[in-house]
């Protein structure tokens, strides 16, 4: 019904004209949904995961979300009604750890594997029940 909404309706619910007129347009935006979600993490050139994982080459570190982590991840995102930028915060309640842990060690080759495990176990300690919109 929301896609429907005109100047005019605006106006007879309440606001005023002078602020209607610098409305230039009025749109309905569709909430996203669990595949779309997935995709932001993963397909544009600067997705988040791909800066992620430079962020970790630059440390020599290979950093590697397997596909059930990806998906708990934007699941977590739909869940708290974060929408696409929440994605960033929870990636990095799950990845900060690491990233200030793992270059200290000093090993050449280091992997990071981020499996749903991993990402469940640290959301947990990060306490993003908070995030959750009401």
């Amino acid at each position: 019904m929301l896609q429907y909404v005109s100047h005019q309706d605006v106006k007879t619910y309440g606001l005023i004209p002078e602020l209607v007129g610098r409305m230039p347009v009025i749109v309905h935006l569709d909430p996203l949904d669990l595949e779309t979600l997935r995709r932001i993490l993963t397909e544009p050139r600067n997705a988040l995961i791909r800066q992620y994982t430079k962020l970790f080459e630059m440390e020599d570190i290979e950093l590697e979300l397997t596909p059930d982590a990806i998906e708990f991840i934007a699941q977590k995102a739909l869940e708290f009604k974060l929408g696409a930028r929440g994605l960033r915060s929870l990636c990095e309640a799950i990845l900060t750890d690491a990233m200030f842990e793992m270059p200290s060690n000093k090993k050449k080759g280091q992997k990071l594997v981020v499996d749903q495990a991993y990402a469940a176990k640290k959301l947990e300690r990060a306490k993003l029940a908070q995030l959750r919109a009401a």
